[in-house]
């Protein structure tokens, strides 16, 4: 096996979180999740040749996998023109996590009904991404982040008080 070929492999087993995160909170059934799993892979693939490694690897992931979701939530959308709410997978994907806890599945679900942009933009936020970095990931200014964050948490509370 190349090296090249190795160190991708190696890259997606150490970062399949961030695949996985992302195709829970664009995708309501398995199989789309798999077929959208599948598509992020492929495009990290094609574009894993033009990584630059001054940037962080996990940065350069969400980016690809968060525009190849999006891209595909669209194509969806075009074509059903029907609005179905997202399944009630969690969209975190976090291992410690076992037991229900009623707020932050309300959370979740009050996430997943934010429009595609803004649900990346609380996705790294809540992953602990800083404003520039979410900024390189979503190709916006990092001035646009803050304003779209500030918004969001704002909605997000509005909503989440009101239950």
């Amino acid at each position: 096996m190349s090296r090249e070929k190795e160190y991708f492999l190696t890259s997606i087993e150490s970062n399949k979180g961030i695949i996985y995160k992302v195709a829970n909170s664009y995708c309501k059934d398995t199989d789309d999740r798999e077929d959208l799993i599948q598509e992020i892979i492929l495009q990290l693939w094609k574009t894993f040749p033009s990584f630059n490694s001054e940037y962080k690897l996990s940065t350069w992931m969400y980016r690809i996998a968060l525009n190849v979701a999006i891209s595909a939530y669209r194509k969806a959308s075009k074509r059903s023109r029907i609005h179905q709410p997202l399944s009630e997978t969690a969209i975190y994907l976090d291992e410690n996590i076992s037991e229900p806890n009623e707020n932050r599945d309300l959370l979740q679900a009050l996430i997943r009904d934010l429009k595609e942009v803004d649900r990346a933009l609380i996705l790294l936020y809540l992953e602990g991404y800083l404003y520039p970095e979410i900024g390189q990931v979503l190709g916006i200014s990092e001035t646009n982040v803050a304003t779209k964050l500030s918004r969001i948490k704002q909605q997000l509370k509005r909503k989440f008080t009101a239950q």
